[in-house]
């Protein structure tokens, strides 16, 4: 008999009209633990609760699990590419991690049915969690970004967003789930609109009003769309965007939540490292000279299958479970052989 296949969260619906962005900590203790878990159980049912109010609202919520929490909510085993959020660059060009325990990334066409499921989300969490950032985002026109241009045009579409989003056969344990990292961005955008039309186009690497990409005789290797962009083996590998502007002109603030879906996390790194560090080294992303990150959170998101069952977890029967486990043959094929593990797409198409 096949087995059965997991389902996913909401990862890859399409980009909504408005977001609500959420990272929050845990309380220290048992009794927050347990609530955490309880909840775990409850999300699904809210997220269609209030969604039946506007059918045609597109509502749906992805809820995301940082590394130092993990053990502490569900014990034995964790997802194989797990870890605490990277840092890259130096000074004010910096990658900076901040603390961030709960994702909850809530989207839909309306605002207000964004609104009422934070509000119902947050409010059965109680004060089991420290909410410790909230954004809310809109989409900007044709979705330009905060600084005018289009984002995310080469996002994959279908299928292939599924491939390169969604966790296979190399850590079978949470087949189906996915990972994701976050960023606040904050524009200088005096500093921005003072650059001509034609020098923005090279920072990003795309025209700003038909958003074709730059020919590559005259697209600068620092650019935006160049050091984002990713290969291995020859393939491309994509990782899928689903940002939002968000900002309080009256205050001069104006950002860009950056948020990035894969199956795994090195994709997205690797980007950052090139954007931040440099390739080569020094060779960075310029629109960093405009945009400093002042969060990055990394955050796994279970299947929708798995974050119903979390509500059950004991964490100490599961690291006991794991202890009494037999040790793997030492002929198993290793989860990891350096690489991306992504452009192969292996342990998908098989189930589909």
């Amino acid at each position: 008999m096949p087995k059965d296949i997991p389902e996913s969260q909401a990862v890859c619906n399409d980009i909504t009209r408005s977001a609500i962005f959420i990272v929050a900590t845990l309380a220290a203790g048992q009794e927050p633990a347990e609530q955490v878990r309880a909840w775990c159980g409850d999300v699904a049912a809210l997220v269609r609760s209030v969604g039946k109010r506007v059918p045609s609202g597109n509502l749906s919520c992805v809820v995301g699990f940082g590394s130092d929490v993990w053990d502490t909510l569900f014990g034995a085993p964790r997802p194989a590419s797990l870890h605490p959020f990277r840092e890259f660059g130096a000074g004010e060009r910096r990658a900076v991690s901040t603390p961030g325990d709960i994702l909850l990334h809530i989207r839909a066409d309306q605002m207000d049915l964004c609104f009422e499921l934070a509000t119902q989300l947050t409010g059965r969490l109680g004060t089991a969690v420290s909410v410790i950032d909230e954004v809310h985002g809109f989409r900007n026109f044709d979705l330009r970004s905060m600084v005018g241009f289009v984002d995310g045009t080469e996002n994959p579409q279908g299928r292939e967003a599924v491939d390169f989003t969604r966790i296979g056969d190399e850590d079978p344990e949470f087949e189906a789930g996915s990972y994701v990292i976050v960023q606040k961005y904050m524009h200088d955008m005096n500093g921005w609109n003072s650059l001509s039309v034609e020098t923005q186009e090279r920072i990003i690497g795309r025209t700003k009003l038909a958003d074709i990409e730059l020919d590559a005789a005259v697209k600068p290797t620092c650019s935006h769309s160049s050091l984002t962009t990713i290969t291995e083996n020859g393939e491309e590998v994509k990782i899928l965007r689903d940002n939002m502007p968000f900002g309080r002109p009256g205050m001069g603030e104006f950002g860009t939540y950056f948020i990035g879906y894969a199956r795994s996390p090195e994709p997205i790194e690797q980007m950052m490292k090139n954007m931040f560090v440099g390739r080569p080294p020094g060779n960075y992303d310029r629109l960093l000279d405009y945009s400093r990150a002042v969060t990055g959170n990394l955050f796994f998101i279970p299947s929708a299958t798995l974050l119903e069952a979390l509500a059950d977890r004991d964490p100490q029967a599961a690291a006991a479970v794991v202890e009494q486990s037999p040790e793997p043959s030492s002929s198993a094929e290793p989860r990891h052989d350096g690489s991306l593990n992504i452009g192969s797409l292996k342990g998908i198409s098989q189930h589909e």
